[in-house]
Formats: C-alpha cells, sequence, structure tokens
C-alpha cells in the first residue's frame, strides 16, 4: 500500500484492507470521522475494552513494547480487534511503529490518528512507503466535498434545500469536518418539520458567531472565568443573542481550540498555531484563547465538543428552557477549565 489518492479514499474506508492506516492532516474533523470508519469497520464493537485498544503517543514513548504486545495479544473471547494510537506529541513513536509494520497481525489493525505531518515526517514516511500500511490525507473540505456534504446530510434527513439556501450554507462551512456536519445536522433537526431549508433557517440557526460578538462569552467560559461567563452571556442575551446561537459560537470556537491543540502538541507554538487558526486569532483575543490552549488537552476538547453537541439538541427540543440550557453548559465548560485532569 502507499498513499492513497482523493478518488480511492472512499472506496478504501468502505472496505479498509490494510493492517496499519495513518490517518492525517490539517483537518482534525476529517481525520478523527476517518479514524472512526475505519474502527467500526475493524471490530464488531468499537465501545469494547477487549476489541478497541487505545493508546495515546505519549504512553507509548514510556512503554516503546506496548503497541506490539497489544497488536500481538490473542483476543480472550475471538473475534477481532484493533488498536487507536493518537500521536499527539513529539516524542519518538516511529521504532514502535516500524516494528508492526515489519511483522504486523492478521486479524488486528492499528490505526494512527495524527494531526499535520510533513512529507519527509518520519512516521509519515515509514507508513507510505510500507507494504503493510495505508497512508490517509485530510485537507480542509473543499466547495465539491461541502457539497457532497450537504446534500448527503439532507438526504439522510429526507430534506431538500433550496438552491440560494444551499449556496448561504456553504459559504459559512469549512475547515473542520466534525464543525461543519455538526452545523448541517443542528439545521436539519431544525428544519425537519418543514421538508425543504431556505435561506431564512440557515440565518436563525447556522450564525457566523464573529459576526454575533459572542466571543467574549466563549472565550470566559474556555480560559475558566465563570464569573465573566455570566456577565458576558448576560450582555449577549441583551443584544438579542439566541441561546441557541451562543452554543453554536461555542461550538465553532471548541473546533478552533481542537485544531489549534492538535498543532501545539505537534510541536507548533502557541502564538504560531493562533496565527494559522481558520480564522486566525484578533490580537484583542491572545491572552484569553492562550489561556484555553494552555488548560485544555485534545482530548479534554474532543470532550467538550459533544458536550456542546448535546446542549445544541437540547435547546432545540427544550426552546423554552434554551437560555438556561446555553447558560449551564458554558458555565460548566468554566468550571471544566479550571480542573486539572
Amino acid at each position: 500500500m502507499t498513499a492513497l489518492k482523493a478518488n480511492d479514499i472512499d472506496k478504501f474506508l468502505a472496505r479498509p484492507n490494510a493492517p496499519v492506516v495513518l490517518v492525517y492532516g490539517p483537518d482534525a474533523g476529517l481525520v478523527r470521522e476517518r479514524a472512526d470508519m475505519l474502527l467500526r469497520a475493524s471490530v464488531d464493537d468499537v465501545a469494547d475494552p477487549f476489541s478497541l485498544v487505545r493508546i495515546e503517543s505519549d504512553e507509548l514513548a514510556a512503554n516503546p513494547a506496548r503497541l506490539a504486545d497489544e497488536v500481538g495479544t490473542v483476543p480472550l473471547f475471538g473475534g477481532r480487534r484493533a488498536v487507536l494510537l493518537r500521536v499527539s506529541s513529539r516524542h519518538n513513536i516511529v521504532p514502535s511503529v516500524e516494528a508492526v509494520l515489519d511483522n504486523p497481525a492478521r486479524d488486528c489493525r492499528v490505526v494512527i490518528e495524527a494531526g499535520e505531518l510533513r512529507k519527509n515526517a518520519p512516521l509519515r514516511a515509514a507508513c507510505e512507503k510500507s507494504r503493510n500500511a495505508a497512508a490517509i490525507a485530510c485537507y480542509p473540505d473543499r466547495a465539491g466535498d461541502l457539497a457532497r456534504l450537504i446534500d448527503e446530510e439532507m438526504r439522510e434527513a429526507q430534506l431538500t434545500i433550496a438552491p440560494d439556501a444551499r449556496q448561504a450554507l456553504l459559504d459559512l462551512l469549512g475547515g473542520d469536518r466534525l464543525a461543519s456536519r455538526s452545523e448541517i445536522r443542528k439545521l436539519a433537526l431544525y428544519a425537519r418539520d418543514k421538508g425543504r431549508v431556505e435561506v431564512a433557517d440557515i440565518s436563525a440557526v447556522v450564525s457566523d458567531a464573529s459576526q454575533l460578538g459572542l466571543d467574549n462569552v466563549v472565550d470566559a467560559a474556555f480560559a475558566g472565568d465563570t464569573r465573566e461567563v455570566e456577565r458576558e452571556f448576560n450582555k449577549a442575551r441583551a443584544d438579542g443573542a439566541s441561546p441557541g446561537a451562543i452554543v453554536s459560537a461555542a461550538v465553532r470556537q471548541v473546533a478552533q481550540l481542537h485544531r489549534m491543540r492538535l498543532a501545539i502538541d505537534d510541536g507548533m507554538d502557541a502564538k504560531s498555531a493562533m496565527m494559522r487558526g481558520g480564522p486566525p486569532v484578533h490580537f484583542s483575543r491572545e491572552d484569553k484563547v492562550g489561556a484555553a490552549l494552555r488548560q485544555w488537552s485534545a482530548q479534554r476538547l474532543a470532550r467538550a465538543m459533544q458536550q456542546l453537541a448535546e446542549a445544541t439538541l437540547d435547546t432545540r427540543k427544550q426552546p423554552a428552557l434554551a437560555e438556561t440550557i446555553a447558560q449551564r453548559v458554558l458555565l460548566s465548560l468554566a468550571v471544566s477549565a479550571r480542573r486539572r485532569e
């Protein structure tokens, strides 16, 4: 195997046939989505700890033999196994990966989830050169990719979308696959009883957080400032921002923080990560965003993303309680930011 071409990726994900698969790139959401697809195709139950083992790169650096040991483990109750290796540090784990590439297991697939890797990065080079591995690059969605994503989610929700609404939605998506999919699903939930999505629905649900001036409340939440969260939340509501729009702003921010955190884990300094964000962090927000990046790990941000997705759904199901739900989730994030794990 080798580096997969874009046209071959979907076919491979449907029926993966490599013992080791490296999934990497700047679109953290797409990396996670494709890694999850590979895992679901590799084991019968991803929630079964006997079937799926998760290893962080810092754990592997401390115990280099663990990856080979896990790959060589015979399942107690039979069945297929998989190992998910998340690369979130600059520790040298390539020798551990090369040992598995040289001696792969028949019934255990290794999925390696990494951030952006240069062409000459040792991990990428090792996987692209091995006949026992496949490498899948995950770059930000282009217009055509986003259009297909919209159509896929609309079909799943049994909705149609007006051409002008489709274009308006396209203009608001991109940068992170999970964030884009979350926005589309939120829109589909909002319009589920209408049958057809119109521009007005886009304006009501898929909001541009920067235009709504919600940076202050969101930054306060991820920086762990509970008092400022309450103050800025009340201010945003007084200025006319809906609870749904406030939660949407938090969804966008957690996706951006997750991308920046992964870049930092890969060796980039915080300042550069903030400047390479999409869009770059404004200088007036650097202190708060920097504080958030120091307090949140990539794993905790992924959990916060799920927490916000659930809050989004709750605000739609219980509109009478939407304000309480939105404020509660932001305060919960602020408390979590101060907690060391």
